[in-house]
């Protein structure tokens, strides 16, 4: 069976991931590439894992998880759609079956907030870990004085975790932001449409999404 581990010695994979967060970069975008992926993939399973679904599911949520960015290279604009159809090819080429390749590029297909829907347990899962990785190791930007918005909500996060509580049925993102770089307003005017995509993604797993921002419950 075809496992995230194949995924990240796979030269074709490693070449597109790297050229997502280098052409990124280059437009001034937060980091989209390896680190990117590796976290979101961990994240993704760690939520299905922890809601007890099948191990093979688990593994299948961390594939999409690692493959989710992969069309940056190409444009940033439906940059979902076009992942998912070249996860297709990617998955095809490796001879994962029908059935999970459904699932797998479906979930690549909705994580982006203009145009996704959690359709299903692996979308919800990699939504839930795409939306929770703000950080200031993204900000590729080195310049302080030319952040934008992207790069102070970024770089302001000194620290992120997503809980999962089977028992409570919560999903509980905790994030902690330094004042001094950004408000927790301009948190929301960038992440609020990200963070009703969460709620509704948790809402499928049958979870309540829960924002914690300096120890202050704001969702």
């Amino acid at each position: 069976m075809i496992t995230v581990d194949m995924l990240k010695t796979d030269h074709e994979v490693t070449v597109y991931l790297t050229r997502s967060t280098e052409y990124l970069a280059s437009l001034g975008f937060t980091e989209h590439g390896l680190r990117h992926a590796s976290i979101v993939s961990a994240l993704s399973q760690k939520v299905l894992e922890e809601l007890s679904y099948p191990e093979r599911d688990c593994e299948l949520a961390a594939i999409a998880g690692y493959l989710h960015d992969i069309a940056n290279m190409i444009n940033r604009y439906n940059h979902g759609g076009t992942g998912a159809v070249m996860a297709y090819t990617i998955l095809s080429r490796l001879g994962m079956p029908p059935e999970e390749i459904a699932l797998t590029v479906s979930a690549i297909g909705n994580h982006e907030e203009e145009r996704g829907h959690a359709v299903n347990h692996v979308a919800a899962a990699l939504i839930l870990a795409d939306k929770s990785d703000v950080h200031r190791t993204r900000v590729t930007n080195r310049d302080f004085a030319k952040f934008e918005i992207h790069d102070r909500v970024n770089y302001a996060a000194k620290s992120r975790q997503l809980l999962i509580d089977a028992s409570q049925r919560t999903v509980t993102l905790e994030i902690a932001i330094d004042m001094d770089i950004c408000p927790v307003m301009e948190y929301f005017e960038i992440f609020l449409s990200r963070m009703v995509m969460c709620r509704r993604a948790a809402d499928l797993l049958k979870c309540h999404f829960h924002l914690v921002i300096n120890d202050n419950e704001l969702l």
